[in-house]
């Protein structure tokens, strides 16, 4: 056979093409696995905006020599099907990192699994403390807050005007239980007294009616809410609906900006809560909810979204520095990357991340505007006080995490 120019030009373009198709199927890929409540009571405060700010990251992160790829799931705050989705990511769809899982019965399940495939799991929507004190794992991060820091900065605020007696209504699971424990060690080291406590069937209460006649009749000036989401939300609602909020100061103990806006100002002014992240603090925190309301129209960004954001960030940036084939094959390097360096975000600025996997943010404590107050959409907290991070969670031996040097 003859060859022609044409015809070498052509068998050089065809033999070209499987290099390129090659070259492309060798760009690795980063996978991340964002899991929550998307159809149960915590659906606002986690659910698709911790996606849609998960991806805003991706997005802000761009292109820097490898793919990044979320993936979602719906939890339903059963510890026993997260356990086996996490497997299922892990092991079948080549997930690199777990992150939000809020409820913190499933969070705890979630950990042991991590830890054995070793892979990294970063939480920012669970709250109990023990997920960096006994229950820790080095392939764990905690960001955004915990049970520790919203009994210190709630809690003692309370206390601290006058609430020296309390009646708790308790989420009955590890959550609620870790945060009625954390803000009773505060009520009593301040000579307070607790007077009882209330615990309900979790998910499933919508009627706390019987719950709150407790509180009522036990004569203690506070009702500590140890619950969250559509939980806390019903909750201040009935407590109005029965006048409890004239006889007893209501200490919103995880209370987001989302609830807030569920009850609205009517009902839910001058109640005293504390988030490590709001919208309008600063240039930068406006700056960033510009950019990600547009994909969450329905729900501004409260703190656990932030902290998809803000963990994502950081986590691509380990990856980046570390090099992708050494992040995937070592959960607990890549976690001790991450510990090696600030982070740096619109949402909370520089921080670090402590010894135990616990990311160091500040604690602001707000107070909610009443109606005649707010000026705009969402403008919906007065800052009573600001806690420096280093003070907000517990110090670092009193954990007893069990890889953390004496």
């Amino acid at each position: 056979m003859k060859l022609t120019r044409r015809s070498a030009l052509t068998a050089a373009a065809a033999a070209s093409v499987p290099l390129i198709r090659s070259a492309r199927a060798q760009t690795p890929t980063i996978k991340i696995g964002v899991m929550n409540d998307q159809s149960g009571p915590y659906m606002n405060t986690g659910g698709t905006t911790s996606v849609a700010c998960t991806r805003q990251a991706v997005e802000e992160f761009g292109s820097q020599g490898f793919n990044v790829e979320v993936v979602t799931a719906d939890h339903q705050n059963k510890p026993d099907l997260a356990v086996a989705l996490a497997r299922q990511w892990f092991d079948r769809d080549g997930v690199d990192l777990l992150l939000d899982v809020p409820t913190s019965s499933v969070a705890l399940a979630v950990q042991s699994v991590v830890k054995e495939k070793n892979k990294v799991y970063i939480n920012s929507g669970a709250a109990t403390s023990a997920l960096t004190g006994e229950q820790c794992s080095p392939n764990f991060v905690h960001w955004t807050y915990d049970t520790y820091m919203l009994a210190k900065s709630t809690g003692g605020a309370m206390v601290k005007a006058g609430g020296d007696s309390w009646f708790f209504l308790t989420a009955d699971y590890a959550f609620g239980k870790q945060l009625q424990a954390d803000t009773s060690m505060f009520v009593q080291q301040a000579k307070g007294t607790v007077k009882g406590a209330a615990l309900y069937p979790f998910p499933g209460t919508t009627d706390f009616s019987s719950f709150l006649v407790q509180a009522q009749s036990s004569g203690a000036k506070v009702l500590g809410l140890c619950n969250a989401g559509a939980d806390t939300v019903n909750s201040i609602k009935q407590a109005n609906e029965f006048g409890i909020n004239q006889s007893m100061k209501i200490a919103a103990l995880l209370m987001f900006i989302t609830d807030v806006h569920a009850i609205g100002l009517d009902v839910a002014k001058g109640l005293i809560l504390t988030e490590s992240f709001y919208w309008d603090l600063n240039d930068q925190t406006r700056a960033f909810t510009k950019r990600v309301l547009p994909k969450t129209p329905k729900n501004y960004p409260n703190m656990d979204h932030a902290g998809c954001y803000s963990a994502t960030l950081h986590y691509l940036r380990a990856v980046h520095g570390m090099g992708v084939a050494e992040a995937k094959k070592d959960g607990i390097a890549t976690v001790n990357k991450m510990k090696s360096f600030q982070t740096d975000d619109d949402c909370f600025g520089k921080m670090t991340i402590r010894e135990d996997g616990r990311a160091l943010t500040p604690a602001y404590l707000f107070e909610v505007k009443k109606p005649g107050e707010s000026k705009g959409p969402w403008d919906y907290y007065k800052m009573l006080a600001a806690m420096p991070a280093g003070e907000a969670y517990r110090p670092l031996a009193d954990g007893h995490c069990y890889f953390v040097k004496a």
